[in-house]
């Protein structure tokens, strides 16, 4: 290795620890009676979010479209030791869906402290076949919903000086094969919530927004597609599930999980030809 790649690891090395150093600490305390809603909450990366809280001893509603596996994964947060848990099924491609789950929650909560914005719409692992109207669906399942929701919450976590999360992709950063509808709509959702992030800041508006990049984690749904395609490792739903919860109550804009994807995400701009080189390869496929 050269002088110039050793510089190169040794700051990042600094970077990260310098960031490290500074994270605020998170206090489990401050959880316990907070009210949360989380969204995608069946299964997956938004199930672990829903132990977490429940085990903080947190009052949470939860939303995903299954009512009978949401039914399941309330009775385990109760049993986990959630000071009250709730569900309401819904459909986020429903136009009207995303603002009765933010009315359910206001109603049976109270108010909220924490909006966590985590659901996803079903979509092909495969190169894009022109399909314009399932792009259309997703980007109001994937996006169009999120910024509803919080549009409709934001007068309520004002109150609360609380907390809006969402959790997007490193494939919101930068492209990939094999997702395009996925990656526009988490594109959509960087671009947003980081508009957002700033328009709330210079208002002096009490509402944090954390934005959560996140690596390929091991949910059934995630392994179901990329199995046999690539050998990108695979991070766990419940370790990514706690990172976000921490990001969240601690405030802090931006958590890139696992960290090395803020790496990659500098390297697309730093050395776009080796990054392109290293993506394409990374995928098992023959024309």
């Amino acid at each position: 290795m050269g002088p110039f790649g050793k510089i190169l690891i040794v700051s990042f090395l600094i970077a990260y620890i310098a960031v490290k150093w500074t994270t605020p600490r998170f206090d489990p305390e401050s959880l316990k009676g907070a009210r949360v809603l989380v969204t995608g909450a069946s299964t997956g990366i938004g199930e672990q979010m829903a132990y977490h809280y429940a085990r903080f001893g947190a009052k949470i509603v939860i939303t995903a479209r299954r009512e009978k596996v949401l039914q399941q994964v309330v009775e385990r947060c109760l049993g986990l030791g959630a000071q009250k848990a709730l569900y309401i099924a819904a459909d986020m491609a429903n136009e009207s869906d995303p603002d009765k789950v933010v009315d359910f929650a206001l109603e049976k909560l109270g108010s909220l402290d924490y909006l966590v914005l985590n659901h996803i719409g079903p979509t092909p692992f495969s190169m894009w076949d022109g399909d314009v109207e399932h792009t259309r669906w997703l980007m109001k399942v994937n996006f169009l919903s999120y910024i509803q929701m919080a549009w409709k919450a934001l007068p309520s976590l004002e109150q609360s000086k609380g907390s809006l999360v969402v959790v997007s992709s490193v494939l919101g950063k930068m492209s990939s094969p094999f997702v395009a509808p996925y990656t526009s709509t988490k594109f959509a959702l960087n671009g947003f919530f980081g508009s957002l992030y700033h328009e709330l800041a210079m208002k002096k508006s009490n509402v944090s927004v954390s934005i959560c990049t996140l690596g390929l984690i091991d949910t059934e749904s995630a392994m179901e597609k990329v199995r046999g395609v690539t050998n990108i490792q695979a991070y766990p739903a419940t370790e990514a599930a706690l990172n976000i919860i921490t990001t969240g109550a601690t405030k802090q804009q931006e958590l890139y999980y696992p960290w090395f994807t803020h790496i990659m995400c500098l390297s697309k701009d730093w050395f776009p030809s080796i990054t392109s080189y290293v993506i394409q390869n990374s995928y098992n496929y023959s024309p």
